[in-house]
């Protein structure tokens, strides 16, 4: 009696124990992996950037076109990007704001744009978003915000068009985590030196942004995406001090001044 308890207590032990390491293991977030494939981040770019699209006039000025596609090669040939992986959209949009979309497509609005003091806060920006892209941020906010189901039901075709809404909504209007935010600035940074290009205007674009945090404009909407910008920029320049190196531009200044001449016509 005694033997047939002794190992009725060490099969329960066992069990236990193989329950209890069991439950320790990220089952949830092996079974994403997975299921996340290229073809399901492919689809949500698609319906998400068409969602955009109905909704708002992109442009199709070529020069404008092209000098933003010069500084996008530029970037990626700096730091062994893949050219193809990054797709930019331009949107007649006062709004100053920029923001991925899975599958790399990287929408810029017009607004960002003209109010850039100079080209070198607009490619600080542009980094920025290409680093949230490189590091697979867009698709971690969606699985943590949305939900893996809901994301899924997106690309069969089983969601409504107002989730389908709301869930591209959100992509262009709120954070990222601190820690994904910060991961993404310092690439930015690494990104800008591996350029050639400087650093300090991408800092002094988040400092003028906490400058006017206190305003309640409907058009900064940079601000509200990307909160508490004045240590954000500290640490910008924190990172990028001590950088012995020669600093170019991607951009003649004609090419820049006629980029912000056309959106204003």
């Amino acid at each position: 009696m005694k033997k047939i308890l002794a190992q009725g207590s060490i099969i329960i032990l066992l069990f236990l124990g193989a329950w209890f390491g069991l439950n320790q293991i990220d089952w949830v977030k092996i079974f994403k992996v997975e299921k996340i494939t290229n073809k399901t981040e492919e689809k949500l770019g698609e319906f998400f950037l068409e969602t955009f699209e109905n909704s708002e006039e992109e442009i199709q000025n070529i020069h404008l076109l092209n000098s933003i596609d010069t500084i996008v090669n530029h970037i990626c040939s700096s730091n062994n990007i893949d050219r193809e992986s990054i797709k930019f959209h331009v949107f007649n949009n006062p709004e100053i704001n920029a923001f991925a979309l899975p599958d790399g497509h990287l929408i810029i609005n017009s607004g960002l744009i003209l109010n850039s003091d100079n080209q070198e806060e607009l490619i600080g920006v542009i980094c920025h978003e290409i680093a949230h892209i490189e590091l697979n941020h867009v698709m971690k906010k969606l699985i943590k915000e949305v939900g893996l189901s809901t994301l899924i039901s997106m690309t069969t075709g089983n969601s409504g068009a107002v989730i389908l809404k709301e869930t591209a909504g959100m992509l262009s209007s709120s954070a990222f985590d601190r820690t994904l935010e910060k991961d993404a600035d310092l690439k930015a940074v690494e990104y800008l030196i591996n350029a050639n290009l400087n650093p300090e205007p991408f800092a002094n674009f988040l400092y003028k942004l906490s400058d006017n945090e206190h305003e309640a404009s409907e058009y900064l909407t940079w601000i509200s995406t990307h909160p508490d910008s004045k240590e954000r920029a500290e640490y910008v320049l924190e990172h990028s001090k001590n950088q012995s190196i020669y600093y170019e531009s991607v951009l003649s200044s004609s090419t820049w001044e006629k980029m912000k001449i056309e959106l204003n016509e």
